[in-house]
């Protein structure tokens, strides 16, 4: 395809730390998983980094910990606040751990939670926000914060789409009591599949370690405050504390994790470049809504929303990007409470869900690289502004 949606970000490096995990006999979560959390923890700046098999498992983790805190738990019926777009294993731990979702509307040009919204979503029975930047753009994080602590909520960051980004020079995924990353392929590292959770709170760090791994106390300090060790070693090797789950990375994802981490920043540097060209190409021109930069984006993707106001065919764009070879994709899944899976959720809509509809009825994405994509992204304008009229 002329202009993929995806691309490889490896190199040597990356192929070399895979044959040293061959070479070891050793593939199930041990050394180069512990390496990578430790170098995360560092470069993200954070007290506890814990990897887990995927960005959604990192959720789905993050939120079972919640419920089994000792203060102020998380309970089912409890209600959390969340963005009308986002991926789906951004929602489905919430219903599955039985939560209320209170949806919120999103602002068209940064496709992200319109926090003008926040005080009518409130209720006597809200517990937590959950905070998305959308493709790479930072989310209002600043008023998030500020909200949540206001009323005593939890922050839930799930930044899987975001990593790298910034606001107000902090960096996206380290706002909440949890964020969440992912670095599957086409993400802004890539471990194969894998995942990231992050927190400064201790007790939601063990907590999390002991999910991760069938719930046992194996993973977990034995001075932890989550358990009491005792001393019958035959009976603690299989002690299972916690309901968990098997979350585990693979020491070949850490290994690659390790090699990637090293390259953040100047794959980064790269998008925001191709970033440039693309903002130049489309800011003057009325008929493509592109997303507002708030913060510093890390620019996962480059979304267009043909604007409403303007009679622009979209069967005519989208056949025109297929003649072109150049790959799209709905805006991350589009307006959640329009897929057939909303049935199964106990939630209601805070005001008129709008923006999420123009998004999914009229945007679109096209891929970011960690390498030059300039032409790619200019023969993508030619093709729009013809197909526009």
């Amino acid at each position: 395809m002329y202009y993929e949606l995806a691309s490889s970000s490896w190199g040597d490096e990356e192929i070399q730390a895979i044959q040293r995990v061959v070479a070891s006999g050793r593939f199930t979560m041990g050394e180069n998983v512990s390496r990578f959390e430790e170098a995360f923890a560092k470069k993200f700046g954070v007290k506890h980094t814990l990897m887990v098999s995927s960005g959604s498992t990192a959720n789905l983790v993050g939120i079972a910990a919640l419920f089994y805190k000792k203060d102020r738990p998380l309970q089912r019926g409890d209600e959390v606040i969340v963005p009308s777009i986002s991926w789906a294993t951004t929602y489905y731990p919430l219903q599955q751990y039985g939560l209320k979702l209170r949806f919120l509307d999103v602002e068209l040009d940064t496709l992200n939670m319109d926090v003008a919204q926040l005080e009518k979503a409130f209720t006597p029975r809200t517990r937590m926000v959950v905070a998305v930047s959308i493709l790479g753009n930072p989310c209002a994080l600043d008023v998030l914060s500020k909200f949540c602590d206001k009323h005593g909520l939890y922050l839930f960051e799930d930044n899987c789409e975001s990593m790298g980004a910034k606001l107000n020079g902090k960096l996206c995924g380290t706002f909440g009591d949890i964020g969440t990353f992912s670095s599957f392929f086409s993400h802004h590292i890539s471990t194969m599949e894998g995942g990231i959770l992050v927190t400064n709170d201790t007790e939601l760090y063990h907590l999390a370690r002991s999910i991760r791994a069938h719930g046992w106390t194996r993973d977990v300090p034995a001075d932890s405050s989550i358990y009491e060790k005792r001393d019958d070693d035959f009976f603690e090797a299989y002690r299972f504390i916690l309901p968990g789950y098997n979350a585990r990375p693979l020491e070949l994802s850490g290994a690659i994790g390790v090699e990637q981490l090293k390259k953040l920043d100047a794959m980064i540097e790269i998008r925001r470049r191709n970033a440039r060209v693309f903002v130049d190409l489309f800011k003057n021109d009325e008929r493509f809504i592109i997303q507002r930069e708030n913060g510093m984006s890390s620019w996962f993707a480059f979304t267009v929303i043909l604007n409403p106001k303007f009679n622009v065919d979209r069967k005519k764009v989208m056949n025109a990007m297929k003649q072109a070879d150049i790959g799209y994709r709905i805006i991350t899944g589009g307006n959640f409470l329009r897929h057939d899976v909303i049935k199964h959720f106990d939630y209601e809509c805070v005001g008129e869900i709008k923006n999420a509809n123009i998004a999914h009825d009229r945007g679109f994405f096209v891929g970011n690289h960690p390498h030059d994509v300039t032409p790619q992204i200019r023969r993508f304008h030619e093709v729009l502004v013809k197909a526009a009229g």
